[in-house]
């Protein structure tokens, strides 16, 4: 089982922010932790029904990692 905080970061607005570093984090513990009955072969559901939704929990966090990328090397630096 996944166990680990996450910050949060509170806005001017009010609403709670997530750093995106942590968020890919645990997307990608998310992943890992669904694959692992499937290495072990105790999985209980489909296995590559399992392997497709943690491929797409990975991708996700990929996706989060370039467009974060994008945007601070975009972003204007004071």
């Amino acid at each position: 089982m996944i166990q680990m905080s996450i910050p949060l970061i509170p806005a001017e607005d009010g609403k709670l922010l997530v750093p995106a570093g942590h968020v890919t984090c645990l997307l990608r513990r998310l992943a890992a932790d669904w694959l692992e009955p499937v290495r072990t072969g105790d999985a209980r559901a489909d296995e590559q029904t399992i392997e497709d939704l943690a491929g797409v929990l990975t991708e996700l966090a990929d996706q989060i990692d370039v467009e974060c990328i994008g945007y601070t090397s975009t972003a204007p630096h004071s």
